[in-house]
């Protein structure tokens, strides 16, 4: 029972698991910064885009005689 204790105690598979988590999560954790940070810069951009996208596709629509 005792040997068996031991071998439980020196088994070490499971902290590279608990290690990995951990590296996972702080990355997570930075992107969640950094998009949150860029977000608002982002949605301008697509909105700017979104935008000219509309503008040609109206312009394309209005000068087709059909």
């Amino acid at each position: 029972m005792f040997k068996t204790f031991k071998m439980v105690l020196r088994d070490e598979s499971g902290a590279t698991a608990i290690e990995y988590g951990l590296i996972a999560a702080l990355v997570s954790v930075a992107a969640v910064g950094a998009l949150t940070t860029m977000g608002g810069s982002l949605g301008d951009m697509f909105g700017f885009v979104s935008t000219k996208l509309e503008d040609a596709k109206d312009a394309g629509t209005s000068t087709s005689g059909g």
